[in-house]
């Protein structure tokens, strides 16, 4: 495959329009990207001409992208670049468009806060889980915790996945024990 990959660091320009499709959602926006360059003559920066770009993410990101963009925030936006000429009303227009792969605020100008998005684990409901091992392991690594002098405390649960909160993986277990043991 030979795509062109680019990585883009600009402004949102326009709001994030979200649709949905019968392949999944996508979501669009116009990206600006102006080149500073330092002028040696005068001892300042100057701002290049201006490019635009309409950046494309399709499913899960698109959806996460809608809710955490909008308009004027520094993004870097990485992705495949794709050329394409129209004709209209006799014109040659030439469009330039980003099929983004990852997109992330530009953290040089500010602070952001990541927060994980919750989607339905089909494993629990496709299988039962035994969760007496994980109990037994968690029960087992809690009892190791006493009086070790580092300030861990006692009966602290143990996250077999790191990436959930303690109230997902407490929903989790109760899908687990209710898909075991059926409805109730």
């Amino acid at each position: 495959m030979n795509d062109t990959v680019v990585t883009l660091v600009g402004n949102a320009a326009t709001g994030v329009e979200y649709r949905e499709t019968p392949t999944g959602g996508v979501a669009r926006f116009r990206f600006a990207v102006t080149p500073r360059r330092w002028d040696r003559r005068n001892s300042v920066w100057t701002d290049g001409s201006t490019s635009f770009y309409t950046v494309c993410a399709w499913r899960g990101l698109g959806a996460n992208l809608t809710a955490s963009v909008n308009v004027g925030d520094p993004l870097v936006v990485h992705g495949r670049l794709r050329v394409r000429d129209e004709a209209k009303d006799g014109q040659r227009r030439t469009f330039v468009d980003i099929d983004a792969v990852s997109i992330g605020h530009d953290l040089t100008w500010g602070t952001s806060a990541f927060k994980r998005v919750a989607r339905a684990n089909p494993a629990l409901t496709e299988r039962p889980v035994d969760m007496s091992a994980a109990t037994s392991a968690a029960t087992a690594a809690n009892a190791g915790d006493v009086g070790d002098g580092r300030g861990s405390a006692v009966g602290k649960p143990v996250h077999t996945q790191p990436w959930l909160t303690e109230e997902d993986e407490s929903a989790e277990r109760v899908g687990a024990v209710a898909a075991r043991t059926g409805p109730l």
